[in-house]
C-alpha cells in the first residue's frame, strides 16, 4: 500500500524543539512561564537554556489585551524580580504600536483628487 506524500503546509510539531512548560502566578499581576528544553523522550536537554516568558494583560475598551514578553533570567526568582520592569516596557511598546496602527489606518482615508465641485452641486446621480 502506497503512503501519501506529506503536504508542504502540514502542521507539525518539531520533536527537536520541545519544551516542558510550567506556569507560575501570583494570581494578581500576571504569570511567568518556565520553558525547560527537553529531548524527544522528555528528558532535560542540557544543550539548550531554560527560557522565562512573562505574561500580563491590560484592560482596553475592547476588552483584555494580553501582553507577552521574554525575561532574560537564570532562575525563577530573578525572573520574578525583573517581571515588573519588563511588563511595563512591553505595555508601553504595545501602546506605541497600537497608536502607530491607528495613525496608519487614519491616513488611509481616500481623499478625492482634483478640484472639488461647488457646494450644493450634488453628485452624478440625476433624478428624473
Amino acid at each position: 500500500m502506497a503512503t501519501k506524500p506529506e503536504p508542504a503546509n502540514e502542521i507539525k510539531v518539531d520533536p527537536n524543539a520541545l519544551y516542558l512548560e510550567e506556569v507560575f502566578t501570583d494570581r494578581r499581576v500576571g504569570t511567568i512561564r518556565r520553558m525547560t528544553p527537553v529531548n524527544k523522550d522528555g528528558a532535560r536537554d542540557q544543550a539548550r537554556a531554560v527560557l522565562y516568558v512573562g505574561e500580563t494583560q491590560v484592560l482596553t475598551p475592547a476588552g483584555a489585551l494580553p501582553i507577552g514578553f521574554e525575561i532574560g533570567a537564570g532562575s525563577l526568582e530573578e525572573a520574578a524580580e525583573k517581571f515588573g520592569l519588563l511588563a511595563r516596557e512591553a505595555i508601553e511598546r504595545t501602546v506605541k504600536e497600537l497608536q502607530e496602527m491607528r495613525r496608519q489606518a487614519a491616513s488611509q482615508i481616500v481623499v478625492p483628487q482634483g478640484p472639488l465641485p461647488p457646494v450644493g452641486s450634488g453628485g452624478k446621480i440625476q433624478m428624473p
